[in-house]
């Protein structure tokens, strides 16, 4: 075997667990113990909820095998994965490692992720969390806040004291259940640390083997322990791998009898117990190699009662029997036993043959259709395998063929169970290397040197092949022995199997394919390997592609590809290399490309540099261009593992360690990166121009995914510089007839590439002072102006084509106007006009997906277009033109469709300055009018949104000067009313089906606002008065402090943004001193607005400053009284915490309460403030905020407060706000004077509330107010209180309610409220 058998299959080190959260107690506790609570201790801090993130498992297969997978096994490109028979929930061990650097992803696997079968692992050691097809992380986007991704590699087992404390306490934890699971637990978690390094515990494992199995052999331990300790060897087993773990077990005499007694003491049908039947198991099939005859064991086979004993043979063989068909992990163990008994000299001569009918009368009668056959199944087939694989070929040869037969007849290949057909493929390929003698081919190719080192002494140099004698290896060959038809069939079901839709299946065929081949003579070998290139046939699936490369590699790994076949493989190789298949709205084919990067990596360990040097350049150009513009990141990866180690072992890519340094695994992991950065380094190799060219164009402009599309013809732009001449005389003529043809995709990308070409050709003429047009033929610059007349003819923007023609004809025309062609005055400049307003008047017909690029594409294109073709040599605008474009765009801002709006207000704020001149005000009015809320157009955000963006583009295009004209300028004349509507988008909180959408408004708002006023800073400062900074300043404080934690982010971005802008500063804002106290400048940048717990310490600090202190108050009140748990737990900690620190200043605990209550009279009725408020008023009351009035009678505060409260729930049937409403009132209670009979009468009289929910809530939160201010009611009178309060059914009929709610008016001395009738009330 070439190489070092590695571990094969990659699964997560860690199971990770979903986010735990310790709660802690609730922020306010309800009832009585709430107020006590409160009172005794004050509003201390909470302990903060403990967050465990969950770990970013890397290699985590999903999915179940179905159709085509996205993760190829073959991204491991590993010489020889180790067999997989240890079966279904062991967790697999990470061997010794070899390779490149760059990996290719790891645990990459398709079909079946949990079934103990093992697939190639990964070359590299370093692994992350993205694996996969589609795009992950690694796609330049952020990973989740709070996620963990991190890899620790240990360099010893440090927890071998704590285990062995954990395996000595156990006889003192099992009686527990509480204790027996967490020391479960702690050993499962320290185990499974070593998931990926398991070798660490090999000098551990003996040690921890021998405690466990004495308290096994302890006749005293009673079976609850002795089953704790074997579920804890199975952890272990687990982890490290029974075939590591197996030689370990003690395997005496004198353990025989007893291992057999305790498995026949076991219930197989025991859920509970399957550890321990596994272990024993195990431990069997090791004791059981011991080497004395069995019948030694058995003696005097007559018991003392007369009755006959069973053999000790017979005994352990029925165990097997037993196992081999339950539906537990006993079942694999099972099959180990009888790969390691049955072959024992005295167990094989008189129990081989008996063994062998019972397994193939049973695979006869089941059936893989129930669940009872296919558990039956699967435990004979894994008989099968292991016997095969483990026993000698003259004892297994006699029952091959009859084997082999009866496996034909269950047709496992159209079984849909996928196990079962790889443990057919397993059994096929062991019966075939039972057929042919084990002998190693002697025709196979055998590379001289291995080392890496000298092959890279060696780069640049011809390395001399030894010529290997052919002849006599040949001669060797004719003393071969006659192969078995037998062997037709075996390969023909490989062949089949490399077809199958799981990968796991096809992986376990193409191994056999390997194994076999290896003994056949040569020309029966090359039927093979011709056989297998049929699977590379476009009529063939993806499957059949994906395992042939498999095969290939293994072959060629094998050294059983001869030289003479690579220029048959390497086609076919460089084919799969860029196979990709569309099916439905996506692709298949990810795997197929990472299995022929495992071919690529295979055979430059295979050959001599010699024997590819034909396909250098080929091979090399392809692994490039896949590391590069593969879509998907395990393929890049590959791609880039499969060049790294051509490089170190071929030593003859060229230009290979320059490319590995800035193609390596990490770098590649980065999809847009790759198409704009790396490809253009690589592309300044000569060698691989052209290719990287071609690829683009011939493979990617047409691809069904428009994110490569758009990637693809970036990469054009920015390798155009690299060669101009081929873009100009090749690409550009080719790419023209595709920009009109057919296909949608592919004239879409084509389109886009012409517009990139063009761009990039025209800046490098200009950069070499040539004429724009220098590249360019006539042919070409006339195939460009065609491109959108042509689309126009045939109708090609309408529809749901048209979502990509039309931006891509826009991208067009800005990239041609940006380009400076020559066509001022043609005609063609009237029809980009027109489709720029044609896409902007029909948004509302596309998708709500499309709308934003379309309109954005449109807008920049029309930008590009006035710039360049609507200016006259005195730098003036048309007067007519002018005049028809700004009034027709003005007249739009008034469409009955929003987005209409929007398209034409984005387009106003695009124009450039000389078509606004002697227009400003009129577009500025015009703008003003789509920002205003009328009842038609409440729920118009988005174009609010854009008219607000729009504002601030246009008073940056035109310019400041003070004195200068209103039509011209922004200047004295219009700075204030620019101002009044931008601060009016400020307070817009509209809301419908899709939530707060007047939050776009305000985040445009609060963007334009900073914008217009660094402006004016910049040029013209006393522009801005003291009144203006200051209500800017206070609206972003408000929006600072309020809960949408997007909103909060941007609102102290900016308002820092304008604090410590300091060329020049900013004048006029409000305590700038303060407020450079509290937000110092070196935190500007670290501020984290969006977390809570850094926000609103610092905002409620601001509440000490006269003027930001009612907006502050406004904004949390919202946080205060919201829902969201973390805003309000910080929101309302913070509030207190400024609370506390003013009650020692009556000022400024008069000046809070008097901004309280303005906030609260401003907003009454007004339900997104007033409920909120209501809420937070209830907390400031129960945590003992306004203790310092309780002392004064009839305070002013709380009786306002009172009025204010009985104001807002009149009429009302919002139920949030009548329960936030009763909690005020019963925290009201606490003051003394007239307060407290008028508190009364409101609460009795809600205690007769039409709202059942009301009447009860009201009931137990007077009761828990009465427990909390005893004094409130005479001692005498209170248990009577009490009893009505809490005996009572308040959600009875009213009548009854009513009766009861007297009573407790009559003793509390409250009058009772008096019936009103409909008629009374409404006259």
């Amino acid at each position: 075997m070439v190489g070092v058998p590695l571990s094969a299959r990659w699964v997560c080190p860690f199971r990770s667990p979903a986010p735990r959260f310790a709660d802690p107690p609730a922020l306010f506790p309800t009832g009585a113990r709430r107020r006590r609570e409160q009172r005794r201790r004050g509003a201390g801090p909470e302990r903060p909820r403990v967050f465990v993130p969950a770990i970013d498992c890397p290699g985590r297969g999903s999915g179940t095998g179905g159709g085509s997978e996205h993760r190829s096994p073959s991204a491991g490109l590993c010489p020889e994965p180790r067999g997989a028979d240890g079966g279904g929930r062991r967790r697999d061990r990470a061997g010794p490692r070899e390779g490149p650097r760059g990996a290719a992803g790891r645990g990459l696997r398709g079909g079946g992720t949990d079934t103990g079968t093992d697939l190639p692992c990964p070359v590299s050691q370093h692994r992350d969390g993205m694996d996969g097809a589609g795009p992950g992380p690694e796609e330049g986007e952020e990973r989740e806040p709070g996620a963990v991704s991190e890899r620790s590699y240990l360099e010893s087992f440090t927890e071998s004291r704590e285990v062995s404390e954990l395996i000595a306490n156990l006889r003192g934890v099992f009686g527990e259940l509480v204790t027996r699971e967490m020391a479960v637990e702690r050993f499962v978690g320290i185990m499974d640390k070593y998931q990926e390094q398991p070798h660490l515990l090999d000098h551990h494992l003996e040690g921890m083997m021998n405690s466990l199995l004495d308290i096994v052999r302890d006749k005293g331990s009673p079976p609850p322990l002795v089953h704790l300790a074997f579920k804890f060897l199975y952890i272990i087993t687990k982890v490290r791998g029974y075939k590591r773990f197996l030689p370990l077990f003690p395997h005496e005499v004198r353990d025989l009898q007893p291992v057999l007694d305790m498995l026949a003491e076991q219930n197989p049908r025991d859920s509970e117990t399957w550890e321990t039947r596994y272990m024993l198991l195990l431990w069997l099939s090791m004791i059981c190699l011991i080497p004395f005859d069995l019948a030694r064991f058995d003696g005097n086979l007559v018991s003392e009662g007369g009755k006959a004993r069973q053999p000790t043979m017979d005994r352990i063989l029925d165990i097997a029997k037993c196992y081999l068909v339950v539906s537990d992990k006993a079942r694999d163990a099972a099959a180990v036993l009888v790969s390691k008994f049955i072959v024992r000299p005295d167990v094989r001569q008189s129990r081989m043959a008996e063994f062998l009918d019972w397994v193939l009368s049973m695979l006869s009668k089941s059936s893989s259709q129930t669940m009872e056959g296919t558990v039956i199944v699967n435990g004979m087939l894994q008989a099968l395998a292991q016997l095969f694989k483990h026993g000698k070929r003259e004892d297994c040869l006699p029952y091959a063929v009859t084997v082999l037969e009866c496996l034909d007849k269950c047709k496992l290949s159209e079984s849909n169970q996928m196990v079962l057909r790889k443990l057919g493929m397993k059994l096929v390929q062991r019966l075939g290397l039972t057929f042919v003698k084990p002998k190693v081919a002697k025709w196979r190719y055998q590379r001289g040197c291995r080392s890496l080192a000298a092959n890279l002494q060696a780069q640049g140099a011809v390395v001399q092949n030894q010529k290997r004698e052919a002849a006599a290896a040949e001669a060797d060959d004719d003393e071969e022995y006659d192969i078995p038809a037998e062997i037709e069939n075996v390969v023909e079901q490989l062949l089949v199997g490399l077809k199958d839709k799981d990968t796991i299946v096809r992986w376990s065929a193409a191994k056999g394919i390997g194994r076999i081949t290896g003994r056949l003579p040569k020309e029966l070998a090359d039927d093979v390997i011709g056989s297998l290139l049929d699977c590379f046939s476009f009529q063939e699936t993806d499957n059949a592609w994906h395992g042939g490369c498999l095969a290939l590699a293994e072959l060629g790994r094998r050294g059983l590809l001869l030289p003479s076949r690579i220029s048959d493989v390497v086609p076919v190789m460089l084919k799969a290399l860029t196979y990709d298949e569309k099916r439905g709205a996506c692709s298949v084919g990810s795997n197929v490309r990472d299995a022929a990067c495992y071919v690529c990596w295979a055979f430059a360990r295979a050959y001599e540099p010699t024997e590819l040097i034909p396909f250098i350049s080929h091979i090399s150009s392809a692994l490039v261009i896949a590391a590069v513009f593969d879509r998907d990141v395990n393929c890049r990866r590959a791609a880039s593992a499969a060049f790294q180690e051509n490089v170190g072992r071929q030593g003859t890519f060229p230009h290979g360690i320059d490319i590995l340094t800035a193609a390596d695994y990490f770098a590649v992991g980065n999809r847009v990166n790759c198409y704009l950065t790396i490809s253009v380094y690589i592309a300044g190799f000569p060698e691989y121009t052209q290719p990287m060219i071609d690829h683009l164009v011939n493979m990617k402009i047409n691809h069904w995914d428009s994110v490569i599309r758009e990637l693809s013809t970036k990469a054009l732009h920015n390798i155009t510089p690299r060669a101009p001449e081929y873009m100009a005389n090749v690409v550009l003529p080719r790419l023209l007839p595709l920009s009109v043809g057919s296909d949608l995709h592919t004239r879409h990308g084509a389109i886009l590439a012409c517009a990139e070409i063009t761009h990039a050709l025209c800046k490098l003429a200009q950069e070499n002072n040539r004429s724009v047009t220098y590249y360019f033929s006539e042919k070409s610059l006339e195939g460009l102006k065609q491109i959108h007349q042509e689309l126009c003819s045939r109708q090609l923007y309408r529809g749901l084509g048209g979502e990509l023609m039309r931006p891509a004809v826009c991208a067009l025309v800005e990239k041609l106007s940006l380009s400076k062609m020559p066509f001022r005055g043609d005609p063609i400049i009237g029809g980009w006009q027109w489709l720029i307003n044609d896409s902007l008047r029909h948004l509302t017909l596309v998708s709500s997906g499309a709308r934003q690029h379309i309109k954005e594409s449109a807008v920049s294109a029309l930008a590009a277009l006035c710039n360049e073709f609507y200016i006259n040599e005195e730098g003036e605008a048309d007067p007519a033109l002018q005049d028809e474009l700004v009034t027709q765009y003005v007249s739009e801002l008034q469409n009955t469709e929003e987005m209409i709006r929007c398209g034409f207000s984005r387009a106003l704020g695009a124009l450039p300055r000389f078509l606004l001149k002697g227009r400003l005000q009129q577009v500025l009015e015009g703008l003003k009018k789509v920002t205003l809320i009328s009842p038609e157009d409440v729920s118009f955000a988005e174009s609010r949104r854009d008219a607000l963006i729009a504002i601030a583009k246009v008073c940056q295009t035109v310019g400041v000067k003070g004195e200068g004209s209103r039509e011209e300028f922004v200047c004295r004349d219009n700075v204030d009313e620019i101002y009044a509507t931008l601060l009016n988008g400020i307070t817009d909180y509209t809301t419908d089906s899709r939530g707060d959408v007047g939050g776009w408004v305000r985040e445009a708002a609060m963007t334009s606002l900073m914008e217009v006023t660094l402006l004016l800073v910049q040029n013209e400062a006393e522009l801005i008065n003291a009144s203006i900074c200051k209500q800017i300043m206070c609206w972003l404080a408000q929006q600072s402090a309020e809960k949408i934690d997007k909103f909060r982010a941007h609102a102290g971005s900016v308002f820092l943004t304008l604090l410590h802008f300091d060329c020049p500063p900013v004048p006029h804002i409000p305590h700038r001193q303060e407020l450079e106290r509290i937000f110092p400048r070196s935190e500007k940048e670290t501020l984290n607005w969006n977390a809570a717990s850094e926000a609103f310490p610092r905002i409620t600090q601001l509440l000490g400053l006269p003027a930001y202190q009612y907006y502050v108050l406004l904004g949390l009140s919202v946080s205060v009284g919201g829902l969201t748990e973390t805003t309000l737990r910080y929101s309302a900690q913070s509030l207190f915490d400024y609370m506390k620190k003013i009650q020692g200043d009556p000022s400024a605990l008069e000046s809070f309460c008097e901004t309280l209550l303005k906030v609260f009279e401003d907003n009454l009725r007004n339900d997104r403030v007033s409920v909120p408020l209501l809420t937070m008023l209830d907390q400031l009351l129960a945590n003992g905020c306004f203790d310092t009035f309780t002392e004064q009678e009839n305070h002013p505060f709380p009786v306002k407060l009172f009025t204010l409260c009985k104001e807002e729930i009149k009429r009302s049937k919002d139920i949030r706000k009548l329960r936030s409403s009763i909690g005020v009132f019963c925290g009201l209670i606490q003051f003394q004077g007239d307060m407290r009979e008028k508190v009364f009468f409101q609460l009795f009289l809600l205690l007769c509330h039409p709202f059942p929910i009301i009447r009860k809530t009201t009931a137990s939160q007077v009761y828990e107010m009465l427990i909390t201010y005893g004094d409130v009611v005479d001692p005498a009178i209170m248990d009577e209180v009490m009893a009505i309060l809490s005996d009572t059914n308040w959600e009875a009929e009213l009548p009854v309610v009513r009766e009861r709610r007297n009573c407790l008016c009559d003793l509390l001395k409250v009058p009772k409220p008096q019936l009103v009738s409909k008629v009374q009330s409404s006259a």
